[in-house]
């Protein structure tokens, strides 16, 4: 199993995640969203939140999910 790039402190501090879809529209903490989601494609899509310069950050996956990164 892999391990997150970033500490659930750091993604906590600079990020707010919403998932929504499939019956679910809620805040996640980092746990949850990697329980969604999977480690691997949790660290793709971090690396994607951190690097980008916008306010929010929207990624849509084909399972019907959609993961929101807010900037705090």
């Amino acid at each position: 199993m892999q391990a997150l790039n970033y500490t659930s402190k750091e993604i906590n501090r600079n990020l707010r995640i919403k998932v929504s879809g499939l019956g679910i529209h809620e805040l996640k903490g980092v746990s949850g969203f990697v329980g969604l989601v999977g480690c691997e494609l949790a660290n793709n899509l971090l690396d994607r939140a951190f690097r980008s310069k916008g306010d929010k950050v929207a990624c849509k996956l084909r399972r019907g999910l959609k993961i929101t990164f807010y900037y705090k």
